[in-house]
């Protein structure tokens, strides 16, 4: 993947205006999809079929008009507005953070399969009783060494194969999100990347009969952004998960690692906005509610991904790429702005420098 790869794109193109926020407010017929979210089927077709967006949950009452046909409490959504999510032009695919909190049975899974088309695919997130160093308080403050952390028999018992058995083809990417980590880790840098990819390797031997599965893995530490790192991750088949926030650098410092792992899959988290730094999303959460608009826009961020995802998917190669509300404030307008973007990209001409992919 060459440098010239992620420079200025060329001949960008205006963004198309997106609806307005709606008034429309809900009947008795359940969870229906808007209407208006029809209007960018024509934008989704010329989209690089191997690309799919989406957002982080799906319970917000503010995208009434944009993903909802009226509004919606949250707890109806969260238990019904799947199927609705699902039937949006561009919303292809959803990252399922509830599952870090507490394993999901696969029951669970398949009652989210069966809401879904079948071309839908789910990311997601490996429980942080496998993936945080540190037993927590309820405040979210270390309390003591986990010592299930990176445990490979936890990863394949209580998440890889319950995903996969519950979900079945529509399993997309299963993501291994690092909690920060204390300092007796990251000084520990050989027992970590050893105990990772222990992991990482007994996932890959549970799911061997399903290689069209993604494994991700993302951190939350800038320490480990390094050749090491990459080498363990491609040594068992899993990629890195690009997250987009205040605790790692921005995107353009993370895609050397991304480089390293050439040819593969994107897999990229947009999760916060760097404006309200490391621990901001407090902050966001209350600039950006209802999380039904634009609020704090980063369109460089913006197009250096469709950039980066131009030339990931020009190479046949998949992209999953998921979205906060506390991006921007409103994450199913941010992904149609930045499928704009992407297709703006993808109509350059051939061998112009956001067609160009060959390995570093």
């Amino acid at each position: 993947m060459q440098d010239d790869l992620f420079g200025a794109p060329a001949g960008s193109k205006p963004a198309a205006p997106l609806p307005p926020p709606s008034t429309h407010r809900t009947s008795a017929r359940g969870v229906q999809p808007a209407p208006a979210g029809q209007a960018f089927a024509a934008l989704a077709a010329q989209l690089p079929a191997g690309l799919r967006m989406g957002v982080s949950t799906w319970s917000y009452p503010g995208w009434d008009g944009l993903v909802w046909d009226g509004q919606y409490d949250a707890s109806t959504l969260s238990k019904k507005g799947l199927t609705a999510y699902s039937q949006h032009p561009l919303l292809r695919t959803v990252s399922v953070d509830r599952s870090f909190w507490r394993p999901l049975t696969v029951e669970q899974y398949a009652q989210m399969a069966v809401q879904v088309p079948e071309d839908f695919r789910f990311l997601i997130k490996c429980p942080n009783v496998v993936t945080d160093a540190q037993v927590r308080s309820e405040d979210g403050k270390g309390q003591s060494p986990n010592p299930a952390f990176l445990a490979p028999e936890l990863a394949v018992q209580q998440f890889a194969l319950p995903a996969l058995q519950g979900l079945s083809g529509k399993l997309g990417v299963l993501l291994f999100q690092l909690s920060p980590l204390p300092w007796d880790w990251l000084r520990q840098n050989g027992a970590l990347l050893q105990a990772l990819g222990q992991m990482l390797a007994a996932v890959r031997q549970a799911i061997a009969a399903h290689p069209q599965v993604i494994v991700a893995v993302e951190v939350r530490d800038p320490e480990l952004l390094t050749p090491a790192l990459a080498q363990v991750l491609k040594t068992h088949g899993a990629t890195y998960c690009l997250g987009l926030h205040g605790k790692m650098p921005p995107l353009a410092e993370q895609l050397p690692l991304l480089r390293a792992l050439w040819p593969g899959p994107l897999v990229c988290r947009w999760s916060l906005n760097r404006c309200f730094g490391a621990y901001g999303y407090p902050d966001a959460q209350k600039k950006h509610d209802p999380f039904n608009e634009i609020r704090s826009e980063d369109p460089s961020t913006r197009a250096l991904l469709a950039r980066t995802i131009a030339g990931i998917t020009g190479a046949g190669q998949p992209a999953f790429v998921t979205i906060s509300n506390d991006a921007e404030g409103c994450a199913p307008r941010s992904i149609a702005l930045l499928a704009q973007a992407v297709q703006a990209q993808t109509q350059e001409p051939l061998g112009s420098p956001a067609k160009t992919m060959s390995a570093p």
